[in-house]
């Protein structure tokens, strides 16, 4: 019955909301904010991160061997500097992003203290939040959660830098628990599974407290730390303009309350476009393993990579998840450092035959796209493609693929909603060209209709 109705109510509805693709070109419209030669609209300024990919010279536009840093550092020194001192980063990388410089030694450890005294949720919340509403998507629970905290915040809408600041910081010290409780809550409720709830630890750092609560026995290795902890550092942020920071901007510029900015990234990155491609490129793999013999036959490989290019294979789609990005094009320099993190943990795990087997499909299907769309241009693996095999051998579920790199994107949200805040001073409010005919419909009575 309710069906029915829908569909007497949808009727004739999608004449309403069709708009001629050339329209776009004939008034200039710069559709997804980009322009014609890929590079994005200009909407800014930010200190927080550089996203570096290519130069443009008198209008041309020439790739580069992709570049990202933060506050000025690279990201490269403050990746493998984490490894080589044996510490673990992505705190560092939090302070760095939110203050704008690198922590002494003591303004390290008073930041660990600080984020380790607000962890723990507040009274009840895992209760009545978590255990009492479970969601199939953990995603949706983080954002749900983040604007159920405003409740439990006595100073919520105070939009000073200080306040913003403790606010961001107890939401990168929540975030975890967060996630680990509704995929726990979830596994539980809708799989059948048992109810395990692991408390997070003071003393640990967010990667290693994020393994042990999603280990049913608390279980994990040192690498299988520090190679989670490289991957929230490279996920942390990436510039003004990705969809979920410039969405977290967009509301900054209003004036609203940190948990609806931070709700709404998370909503943007959930998206398969952004955030959940990762698990795009998991589903990708298994098929291409089921229908893929010998994974060492380079032919082999590229006769199906090239049947999934064509829409023939996998979820026709069209697409090789996890290569290509909007600026990186030679080279993505988050790709080539979590490459050699999966790498090692693919020794350690004895799975180097499953990574030799992306190796090769980064080495070719770059061929691929050229010979099958005629299309020669620079591709490149993007962070995504090594992402989610790193998190599979880590033994974490693919459901909690786009929350962690949301747990590790706070950082970089909050330091675009501060810098939004203290030097935007406008609401942020593009132009849309109307289609409408003015004043063309004469308004009729409902009994002439």
């Amino acid at each position: 019955m309710d069906e029915n109705k829908l569909n007497q109510i949808m009727a004739n509805t999608s004449e309403s909301y069709y708009i001629d693709p050339n329209e776009y070109n004939r008034f200039n419209i710069k559709r997804g904010l980009r322009n014609r030669d890929g590079s994005g609209v200009l909407a800014g300024f930010t200190n927080v991160s550089e996203v570096h990919g290519y130069v443009l010279s008198e209008d041309e536009k020439t790739a580069i061997p992709g570049e990202l840093s933060y506050r000025g550092y690279d990201i490269n020194d403050l990746v493998l500097n984490a490894g080589i001192n044996k510490k673990f980063g992505f705190e560092e990388v939090c302070y760095l992003l939110l203050l704008g410089k690198l922590p002494t030694k003591s303004q390290l450890e008073n930041f660990h203290e600080y984020l380790a005294a607000n962890r723990d949720l507040p009274q009840y919340f895992t209760e009545d939040m978590i255990l009492k509403a479970p969601s199939r998507d953990i995603m949706n629970k983080m954002a749900r959660s983040v604007l159920t905290l405003y409740s439990y915040d006595d100073n919520p809408d105070d939009i000073s830098i200080e306040n913003i600041m403790r606010q961001s910081l107890q939401l990168i010290a929540r975030m975890p628990s967060i996630a680990a409780y509704a995929y726990s809550v979830k596994k539980h409720h809708f799989d059948g599974k048992s109810l395990i709830l692991h408390n997070p630890k003071p003393h640990l750092s967010i990667a290693e407290n994020l393994l042990r609560m999603l280990s049913p026995r608390k279980e994990f290795t040192e690498l299988d730390a520090e190679v989670l902890d490289a991957a929230l550092m490279l996920h942390a942020e990436h510039g003004g303009g990705n969809n979920s920071a410039f969405t977290c901007r967009v509301l900054s510029s209003s004036g609203t309350d940190t948990y609806s900015a931070i709700a709404a990234a998370l909503g943007s990155l959930k998206g398969p476009k952004h955030g959940g491609a990762n698990a795009q490129v998991i589903h990708m793999m298994d098929n291409i393993m089921k229908n893929i013999d010998n994974w060492e036959n380079d032919d082999e490989i590229y006769d199906y990579l090239a049947k999934i290019v064509k829409k023939q294979a996998n979820d026709r789609s069209g697409l090789i998840y996890g290569m290509g990005h909007a600026i990186y094009t030679l080279s993505d320099p988050r790709t080539n450092l979590l490459k050699k993190k999966a790498k090692a943990l693919s020794v350690q795990k004895n799975l180097e035959h499953e990574f030799n087997l992306y190796d090769r499909i980064e080495r070719i299907a770059p061929k691929v796209f050229a010979d099958v769309k005629g299309d020669a241009k620079d591709l490149c693996a993007n962070v995504d493609f090594y992402s989610g095999f790193v998190y599979k051998m880590l033994n974490i579920p693919p459901e909690m693929f786009t929350p962690i790199f949301a747990i590790a994107r706070i950082a970089g949200w909050s330091a675009h909603r501060i810098e939004e805040v203290k030097c935007g001073g406008r609401i942020i409010r593009p132009a849309y060209k109307s289609l409408c005919k003015k004043s063309a419909k004469k308004y009729l009575p409902i009994e002439e209709r």
